[in-house]
C-alpha cells in the first residue's frame, strides 16, 4: 500500500504545519512574503505525482507558490528563505520560469504560477526515465528537464501572495481523511452538487418549454445566464458559475468585478440576489452594463474606474442612488432605491430594451430610464464592492423565483415597526379580520392583490392601462366608508383611478376591460363626473380624479337613505346617486395613470391614511416619529439629527409631531454643521401629514402643499416664488435659532435668533406641519423653549416680554483649516501658519467658507528673498474641513483645477489656472513684513482684494456661495497670521439682506417699467481721445488716426436690453475694424487708452472673429468677421439673465460670445482702423400697450392694405434711416407675411426675430437639439421656420418658465390665431373652437376609455419637434395674397411654448406613419398632451413660408 503523502516536520521558520501535516500556512503573510518553503516527508515515486492545492492568497506581495524538486535532504537541510535559494541539484519552476540552483534555463515553460487562484492545484512528478514533469489543475506542462536523481523531495514555496496550502493525495485506496479535507469542506461540497443538480433540473425543464415553443424571448441566444469565467482577481465562481463570491472580504473590498458569460439579449433581464453582506465597508454593489468582452477584459480593481473612447458610451453603472456612464456621473438621483441600503435577499436587475433604454429593476419594481442611449451588444457587470460579498443570477422561470414587490407604501409602514412602543399598543387591538374590509383575491386580468389582500395593482402598469377592475371581498356594511390610498401612479396614460359600487359579486361577475362597459347594477365615478350602468347621470360632480396624485385618498360611501357619496382626500363630494339598493361591493378601477392602491383602515393606526390627529393641539411640540431615513429623533423627541452626516447630505426631513396652531412659533436651534457639503438647513411648513408623505430626498421636490425656504429663495410646491428674502439659511452657523410662524391672517413668518424677518409668503391655509430639512451641512437641531404660542408680528413680538433674546454676538478670530500642505506647520491656535522647509507644499485654507462681504485678512510675518514668485490667494469651491486629507492638496495652487478656483498671484487674476485679468494690482511679490493682504466675496457675487486695507476693485465675478479662503506661502513669504475675525451680527445680515433685496425690487420695478420709457442708450461724456460725440449723444466719429477711438454707453446696460449701432462710414486706408463689448466698471473717471485690446480691468471685446477677456483671447471662430463689416450694417450686444454676452449682426443672435459677465455692465464700442463713424440705433418705443396696439391696427384693417403697407414702410425709415435690416432673403419674406396676417406688432418683443432657415442656422453653429426645464428635456430646434418673441404677460411665471419648464410646439390655425395671442393661452379657445379644430379636438359622446386610443378629450397635442407638429394635421397650410405684389405665399404657423413639468403625457405619434419622424426621438415619444390650464405658455410664434 502505497504511504500518504504529507509535508515533513522540518519547514521554514514562518511555516506551521497542521491536519497531520497535510496543510502548511505562512504565519503573519500580510506582513511577510518569504521563509514560507516546505518538503514531502518522503522522497518521490515514480509517476506519481506530489500535488499541493493552493487554500488561501493575499495581495500585499507580487509573485505566488513555487514549485520543484530538490536531492537536498530535509531532516539535515538548513532551509533557505526561498526556493530559489536551494543549491546541489534543484529544479524549481517559479511563474512560469524553471530554474536550476536559482539560474533560469526556461524562461517560457508553461502556465504562469502567479496567475492562480484560490482553490487551483499545482503539483511536480518524476517518471521512471528520469524526466520532470510540472501539473496545473491536473494538466501536464510538459517536460522540464532531464536526467533527474532518482532520491528527490518535493520543494514547495509559500511565496509572496500565496499563504496557505494542503497536499492532494491522489493515490488509489486513501482514505478521504487523509486527503485534508475537513467536514465542513465536505458539507460545502456536498451543497454545491445538489445545487448543481437541482439547477440542471430547472436547466432541463427551462430547455424543455423553449422547445414547446412556450418562451418568447428571443432567440438571438439560448445559452443560459451565467457569470463569465474570466473575473476579478478576487472573484470565486460556484453553482455552476451561477454565484459569484469575493474572497477576503474582511480584509479586501474591490476586485470583484464580474460579467455575464453571453452578451444581454434585448428585453432580457439580468437579475441578482443579494445573498451575503460584510458590515466592515463603505458603499456596497454597483451593477451595470458594459461594451467590453470580458474575453479580452483586463478586469479593473472596480467597473467605475473603466474609460472608453470619448462620445461612446462604454460603461453605464448604478452606484449608491446615482447613475454612472464612463465613470463619470449622469445622474445624481436615479429611482427610489439606494444600492448601499440594499440588505441579504434583495434583487437588483436590468434590462436593456428595444428602444434602447437601460432599465433597472429593485425587487421587482421598476426604477424607470437609466439610459436612453445604451448600446446594442452588453454585457451585465456586477461589482462586489465594499459591503457586498456574494450575489447569484436568478432565473424567473426556476417555481422558487420570489415574486413578490416591495412597495414603498410597504417600506413606510415597515418603519413603525421600529418603535415597540407604539407597536405593542397596535398589537393589543386584535380586529377581527372577517370585519375588516379587503380586496378579494379575483380581480381583472392586469391586476393583482397583495399585501394581505390590503393593496391592488397593476404589475406592468407601463405596458398596459386597463384591465385593472378590483372588488371588495365582502359587501359594504351601511354608512361604511370604502377609501383607497393610492400609492403609486405612471405618467404614461391619460385617465386615472375610478371608483364606486356594484351589486356583482366578485365570484360571479365576468371582469371587463375597464368598470363603466358594465351595464347593470354599478355606479362610478370617472373623472369629474358619475356614472350609472355606463352612462353619465351627473357630468360635472367633484374633483377631477384624472388629476389626482400618490398620496391622495378616494373613497365611497352608501348611506342609510340610499345615497351615493364620493369622497377627495377625506371631503365629501356630494351626493352623486339616490336610489342604491342595500349589499353593495366596493369597487375601484387601476385604469390609465392609476397602477397600485391600498385600502385605508380607519381602525388601524398603522394604516398609511388611518385618521389620527398626530397629537392633539395641546400636546407639547416634539419631532414626529416618523422621518426621512437618514435622520432619527433623540432626546424624547425634541433633538433630530442625521447620524452620517460626513457620508449622506440628504434624506433627513422631520416634521413636528402634530399641526402649527395659528401664531405659534416653531424654533429650532442649530447645534452641529458638517463642513463637507454646500446648502444647509432648510425650513418651512407643509399641509401633508407625516403618515401620508413618502419622503424624498430634499423636502423641495414636494410639488403641492409646500411652502419652504432654501437659501434666500421662497419656494412653493418646489417652485421659486421670492428671492432675496433677509434671512439666508445657507449663511446660518452653529448656535442661530431658526423659528417659523403661521400667522393668524395666512402670511407665513421666519424667525433669526428671536428677530422676526417679515412676511415670506400669503396665503398659507390653517393646519400646516412645521418641515426642518437636515440638508448639507447642518447635521443637528433641537426644539428650543422658545417655541410656543404668540402675539402676531403685527403686534411687535420682538418688543413682547415673550421675545426670546438672542444670545449677543462676539468675535470669534477667522483660522486655517487643519487640512493644509505638507511644508505647513499651524501654530496660535490655528491663526498662524509657517513654511518649514522649501518653496511650495505650502497651501493652507480657511476653516470655514466666507460669509457674504466678510473680509479674510492676514499679516505678513517673515518674508525670505532667496525664493522668487509671490504669494497666492483667491477663493475655492473645494470643500475642505480640517479631517480632510492633505493627499489632495497640489504642491502649488494653480495646480488646483478640479473645482472652481480664483487665484491672485503676482498682478495676475487665474480662474483654475488660466488668466483672465492681467496688470489688475500691484505685484504681490512686493509685499514686505508688516503689509496686510486681504479677499472678500462680496454680496453682489464679485471677488475684492485688499492691501493693506485698499479695495484693489473687482478681480473676478459671479463667484458662487460656500467658497473657502485658499493661501499659497509660494517663494518669499514663509509666515502669515490672520487679523481679521467673523462676527455674526444679526441686524447688520438682515440690514445687508435688506438691502440686496430693495436692490433687487428696484431692479424688479426697472424691468417692470421697461415698457414705460425710452430704451434708447446714449454714448458717454468721457471717451477717446480722437472721439467726437454729437447728435445728441447719439453718433461717435473718430476725427485722427486709427485707435484712441473708445466710446462707451452712458448707462448701464440692463439684462435682457439691446444696444445697437449702425456703421456710417469706413476709412479703407487702415486695416482691422471696430471692437464691440463690455465694461465691467464705471468710465466716469477712467483714463482710455489707445485701444480697447489694452484695456486690464474688467472688460469683454469681439474683435475680428474672436473674443477677449481683458485682453486675452478666450474663444475664437465666432460670429461674423467684425473687419469685414461694411457701411449701413449693424452690430449689437446683449447680457441675458444668465450673465451671458451675446454679439447681433443684423439682428441675428450670434450666440453666447463669453459667459461670467459682470453684473453691472457698460456697452462699449472702440472705433479702430477701418471704422470712424457710427450712429446708435434707438430701440423702438413700447409705452402703447398690446390692446391699444390692438384696436389701432383692427381700424387699419378696415382700410386698403396698401396704405397700412406704406404706413409701416415710414415709420420703419424714420426709426431707422435709410437701413433695413433683414438678416436674409427668407427672414424678410417671413416678416412680411406676419404683416400680412394682421397681427399687431405689440405682441412682440422688439428685435428678438431668429430665422433659422439653413444658412442662418450654419452661421450661428448651433446645435440641431438643445436641452432645457428641470428635470432637462431635449427639444429640436425649428428649422426653416422663423421664430417671433412673444411678450409675456406675467413676468414671475415666465420667468420660472424660461429656466425650469421645458420647451415644445404646438400647431395651431390662421382661424384661431389672433385670438390666442388676445388671451394668451390655448385653452381659453377650446370652447369656441369648432368642429375639426386642431388643437383641441372636439368632444364626442362616449366616455374617455370608450373612446379610440388616437383621440382625446379637450387635450393640447404638443411635441418636442417641429417636424412632428409642422405638418398638416396640426399646423395646417394656408395661402396669403400679397396685395401689392400679387404674390401667393404658402404659409404654415405654430408655436413654441414653455410646458411645465409633470403636466403632460407622452404618447407615440397618432398619424399611422412606419418610418421615423426625427431621428432624434422615437416614433412612441412624440405626442405631448395636457389638460391643465396654466401648464402652457406661449413663448414664440413660429412662420414658415413653402413655396419661396
Amino acid at each position: 500500500m502505497a504511504m500518504a503523502l504529507k509535508f515533513h516536520n522540518r519547514v521554514g521558520t514562518l511555516v506551521t504545519l497542521s491536519n497531520n501535516n497535510c496543510t502548511a500556512q505562512r504565519n503573519h503573510p500580510t506582513q511577510e512574503f518569504n521563509n514560507g518553503v516546505v518538503m514531502s516527508a518522503d522522497p518521490l515515486q515514480d509517476n506519481v505525482p506530489f500535488e499541493v492545492r493552493i487554500d488561501r492568497k493575499v495581495n500585499s506581495w507580487s509573485g505566488s507558490i513555487e514549485i520543484g524538486v530538490t536531492t537536498c535532504d530535509p531532516s539535515t537541510l538548513k532551509f533557505p528563505i526561498s526556493a530559489t535559494g536551494f543549491r546541489e541539484g534543484t529544479w524549481v519552476m517559479s511563474g512560469s520560469s524553471i530554474l536550476r540552483d536559482g539560474h533560469s534555463v526556461i524562461e517560457e515553460y508553461g502556465a504562469d504560477l502567479d496567475q492562480l487562484n484560490e482553490g487551483e492545484k499545482v503539483g511536480v512528478m518524476r517518471t521512471t526515465d528520469g524526466t520532470l514533469h510540472f501539473l496545473v489543475n491536473g494538466v501536464d506542462q510538459g517536460p522540464a528537464a532531464n536526467g533527474i536523481a532518482a532520491k528527490v523531495y518535493a520543494i514547495i514555496d509559500m511565496y509572496g501572495k500565496c499563504a496557505q496550502v494542503t497536499v492532494v493525495d491522489n493515490t488509489p485506496g486513501t482514505n478521504q481523511e487523509n486527503d485534508g479535507i475537513s467536514n465542513d469542506v465536505a458539507s460545502q461540497l456536498a451543497n454545491e452538487f445538489l445545487t448543481q443538480l437541482s439547477n440542471q433540473i430547472v436547466n432541463d425543464l427551462t430547455r424543455n418549454v423553449e422547445a414547446l415553443g412556450l418562451d418568447n424571448v428571443n432567440s438571438q441566444s439560448n445559452e443560459r445566464l451565467t457569470f463569465h469565467e474570466r473575473c476579478g482577481s478576487l472573484v470565486k465562481l460556484s453553482n455552476n458559475r451561477r454565484t459569484a463570491e469575493r474572497r477576503h472580504p474582511l480584509d479586501e473590498f474591490n476586485n470583484g468585478v464580474v460579467m455575464t458569460n453571453r452578451p444581454l439579449k434585448n428585453d432580457e433581464l439580468f437579475e441578482i440576489r443579494l445573498d451575503v453582506l460584510v458590515d466592515k465597508w463603505s458603499g456596497s454593489i454597483e451593477v451595470g452594463i458594459t461594451t467590453h468582452n470580458p474575453s479580452m477584459l483586463d478586469f479593473p480593481a472596480t467597473m467605475t474606474n473603466m474609460r472608453s473612447d470619448l462620445d461612446v458610451v462604454g460603461t453605464i453603472m448604478m452606484s449608491g442612488c446615482g447613475i454612472l456612464t464612463n465613470g463619470k456621473g449622469t445622474r445624481r438621483e436615479y429611482g427610489v432605491y439606494n444600492l448601499d441600503e440594499l440588505t441579504e435577499g434583495d434583487r437588483i436587475g436590468l434590462i436593456r430594451k428595444s428602444n434602447g433604454h437601460l432599465h433597472y429593476y429593485i425587487n421587482g419594481e421598476d426604477q424607470g430610464v437609466a439610459s436612453n442611449e445604451t448600446p446594442t451588444t452588453i454585457w451585465g457587470v456586477v461589482d462586489l464592492y465594499g459591503m457586498a460579498v456574494k450575489v447569484s443570477i436568478l432565473d424567473r422561470s426556476d417555481p422558487n423565483y420570489p415574486n413578490n414587490i416591495t412597495s414603498p407604501t410597504q417600506r413606510a409602514r415597515n418603519l413603525f415597526r421600529q418603535y415597540p412602543d407604539m407597536y405593542d399598543e397596535i398589537s393589543s387591538e386584535e380586529a377581527e379580520p372577517v370585519e375588516k374590509l379587503m380586496f378579494h383575491t379575483r380581480c381583472g386580468s392586469h391586476a393583482a392583490v397583495i399585501n394581505n389582500q390590503r393593496t391592488a395593482h397593476r404589475p406592468n402598469a407601463l405596458d398596459d392601462f386597463n384591465n385593472g377592475v378590483v372588488l371588495t371581498s365582502r359587501v359594504l356594511r351601511p354608512e361604511e366608508l370604502f377609501e383607497v390610498h393610492i400609492d403609486k401612479m405612471v405618467e404614461k396614460w391619460a385617465g386615472s383611478i375610478e371608483i364606486g359600487v356594484t351589486l356583482h359579486s366578485p365570484n360571479d361577475i365576468d371582469f371587463p376591460s375597464t368598470m363603466t362597459n358594465i351595464r347593470s347594477g354599478t355606479w362610478m365615478m370617472t373623472g369629474t363626473g358619475v356614472m350609472h350602468n355606463g352612462t353619465t347621470i351627473i357630468d360635472m360632480y367633484g374633483q377631477n380624479l384624472d388629476r389626482l396624485k400618490a398620496g391622495d385618498r378616494v373613497g365611497v360611501k352608501r348611506r342609510g337613505d340610499g345615497s351615493l357619496h364620493f369622497y377627495v382626500n377625506g371631503i365629501d363630494q356630494g351626493q352623486g346617486a339616490t336610489g342604491v339598493p342595500p349589499n353593495v361591493y366596493g369597487v375601484i378601477d387601476l385604469y390609465g395613470q392609476a397602477s397600485q392602491t391600498t385600502i385605508v383602515d380607519h381602525s388601524d393606526p398603522l394604516s398609511p391614511d388611518a385618521d389620527s390627529c398626530s397629537a392633539c393641539d395641546t400636546e407639547e411640540l416634539r419631532f414626529h416619529h416618523i422621518h426621512g431615513q437618514n435622520s432619527t429623533t433623540a432626546n424624547n423627541g425634541r433633538t433630530c439629527l442625521r447620524p452620517n452626516a460626513t457620508g449622506e447630505f440628504n434624506d433627513a426631513i422631520v416634521m413636528s409631531s402634530r399641526p402649527l396652531k395659528d401664531n405659534e412659533l416653531f424654533e429650532v436651534i442649530i447645534e452641529k454643521m458638517v463642513d463637507r457639503w454646500s446648502g444647509s438647513l432648510e425650513a418651512g411648513v407643509t399641509l401633508i401629514k407625516p403618515e401620508e408623505l413618502e419622503f424624498p430626498n430634499t423636502m423641495t421636490d414636494i410639488v403641492y402643499d409646500t411652502w419652504m425656504l432654501s437659501g434666500a429663495a421662497i419656494m412653493q410646491d418646489g417652485s421659486t416664488i421670492r428671492n432675496g428674502y433677509p434671512l439666508d439659511l445657507d449663511a446660518v452657523t452653529v448656535g442661530c435659532r431658526i423659528g417659523i410662524m403661521r400667522c393668524s391672517d395666512g402670511t407665513l413668518h421666519y424667525f433669526l435668533n428671536g428677530a422676526d424677518q417679515g412676511a415670506a409668503c400669503t396665503d398659507v391655509p390653517h393646519g400646516v406641519f412645521a418641515v426642518i430639512d437636515l440638508y448639507g451641512q447642518c447635521g443637528q437641531v433641537s426644539i428650543t423653549s422658545g417655541s410656543g404660542v404668540y402675539p402676531s408680528p403685527e403686534n411687535n413680538l420682538l418688543q413682547s416680554d415673550q421675545a426670546i433674546i438672542s444670545p449677543s454676538s462676539s468675535d470669534v478670530s477667522h483660522r486655517f483649516s487643519l487640512c493644509c500642505g505638507k511644508n505647513i506647520t499651524i501654530k496660535n491656535n490655528s491663526c498662524t501658519t509657517v513654511r518649514s522647509t522649501g518653496y511650495n507644499n505650502a497651501i493652507v485654507f480657511s476653516s470655514d467658507p466666507l460669509k457674504r462681504d466678510e473680509i479674510f485678512e492676514v499679516r505678513i510675518d517673515q518674508v525670505c528673498r532667496v525664493w522668487s514668485g509671490s504669494l497666492h490667494i483667491g477663493l475655492t469651491t473645494l470643500a475642505i474641513s480640517d479631517t480632510t486629507s492633505s493627499s489632495v492638496i497640489p504642491s502649488s495652487a494653480l495646480e488646483m483645477t478640479s473645482k472652481l478656483t480664483w487665484l491672485i498671484t503676482g498682478s495676475e487674476v487665474r480662474k483654475n489656472g488660466f488668466v483672465i485679468k492681467e496688470n489688475y494690482a500691484p505685484a504681490l511679490e512686493r509685499l514686505e513684513v508688516g503689509n496686510l493682504v486681504g479677499i472678500r466675496r462680496v454680496s453682489d457675487g464679485t471677488l475684492h482684494l485688499y492691501i493693506n486695507g485698499e479695495d484693489m476693485g473687482v478681480a473676478a465675478s459671479n463667484i458662487p456661495k460656500n467658497v473657502f479662503v485658499v493661501i499659497d506661502l509660494y517663494g518669499p513669504v514663509e509666515m502669515i497670521t490672520i487679523t481679521s475675525s467673523c462676527s455674526w451680527d444679526a441686524s447688520l445680515l438682515a440690514s445687508l439682506q435688506s438691502q440686496s433685496i430693495t436692490s433687487e425690487l428696484a431692479e424688479a420695478a426697472e424691468i417692470e417699467a421697461e415698457d414705460e420709457y425710452q430704451n434708447t442708450t446714449g454714448f458717454h461724456a468721457n471717451h477717446g481721445k480722437n472721439i467726437m460725440i454729437s447728435n445728441g449723444g447719439l453718433t461717435a466719429e473718430r476725427t485722427e488716426s486709427y485707435n484712441q477711438g473708445l466710446i462707451v454707453t452712458s448707462q448701464p446696460l440692463r439684462k435682457n436690453q439691446m444696444f445697437q449701432i449702425r456703421i456710417e462710414h469706413l476709412n479703407t486706408r487702415w486695416s482691422f475694424s471696430q471692437m464691440v463689448g463690455v465694461l465691467g466698471f464705471s468710465p466716469e473717471k477712467y483714463t482710455f487708452p489707445v485701444s480697447s485690446m489694452s484695456i486690464k480691468k474688467s472688460c469683454i471685446m469681439i474683435q475680428g472673429s474672436a473674443v477677449y477677456n481683458s485682453g486675452c483671447k478666450i474663444k475664437e471662430n465666432y460670429g461674423p468677421n467684425l473687419d469685414e463689416l461694411q457701411v449701413g450694417h449693424v452690430i449689437g450686444i446683449m447680457v441675458d439673465e444668465e450673465a451671458s454676452l451675446h454679439l447681433f449682426f443684423n439682428g441675428v443672435d450670434q450666440g453666447v460670445a463669453a459667459k461670467d459677465v459682470p453684473g453691472s455692465c457698460y456697452g462699449v464700442v472702440d472705433l479702430y482702423g477701418k471704422c470712424d463713424k457710427v450712429t446708435v440705433v434707438p430701440n423702438r418705443d413700447s409705452r402703447e400697450s398690446p390692446e391699444a396696439q390692438n384696436k389701432d391696427k383692427e381700424k387699419a384693417e378696415k382700410e386698403d392694405i396698401d396704405e397700412v403697407m406704406k404706413e409701416k414702410q415710414c415709420v420703419s425709415e424714420t426709426i431707422l434711416g435709410s437701413v433695413v435690416i433683414r438678416p436674409c432673403e427668407y427672414a424678410k419674406s417671413c416678416s412680411k407675411v406676419r404683416g400680412l396676417m394682421g397681427i399687431p406688432d405689440g405682441f412682440f418683443q422688439e428685435q428678438q426675430m431668429t430665422c433659422y432657415c439653413e444658412s442662418c442656422h450654419k452661421l450661428r453653429v448651433e446645435d440641431l437639439y438643445l436641452r432645457r426645464g428641470e428635470p432637462p428635456r431635449e427639444y429640436a430646434v425649428p428649422l426653416g421656420w422663423c421664430r417671433y418673441i412673444l411678450k409675456q404677460r406675467q413676468k414671475a411665471p415666465s420667468f420660472v418658465a424660461s429656466d425650469k419648464w421645458h420647451v415644445a410646439y404646438c400647431g395651431t390655425q390662421l382661424e384661431v390665431l389672433r385670438k390666442i395671442l388676445d388671451t394668451g393661452d390655448i385653452h381659453a379657445c377650446s370652447d369656441q373652437m369648432g368642429g375639426g379644430s386642431i388643437l383641441v379636438p372636439q368632444s364626442v359622446p362616449f366616455t374617455e376609455k370608450s373612446r379610440p386610443d388616437s383621440s382625446s378629450l379637450r387635450q393640447i397635442i404638443m411635441s418636442p419637434t417641429i417636424r412632428y407638429i409642422g405638418c398638416n394635421e396640426f399646423s395646417p397650410k394656408f395661402k396669403l395674397l400679397d396685395p401689392r405684389t400679387k404674390r401667393t405665399f404658402h404659409v404654415r404657423v405654430a408655436f413654441q411654448v414653455w410646458l411645465k413639468p409633470g403636466s403632460y403625457k407622452v404618447g407615440p405619434q397618432s398619424l399611422g406613419l412606419n418610418e421615423q419622424i426625427d431621428p432624434q426621438f422615437p416614433n412612441n415619444e412624440l405626442e405631448w398632451s395636457t389638460k391643465e390650464c396654466g401648464s402652457v405658455l406661449l413663448h414664440g410664434l413660429l412662420v414658415k413660408i413653402e413655396n419661396l
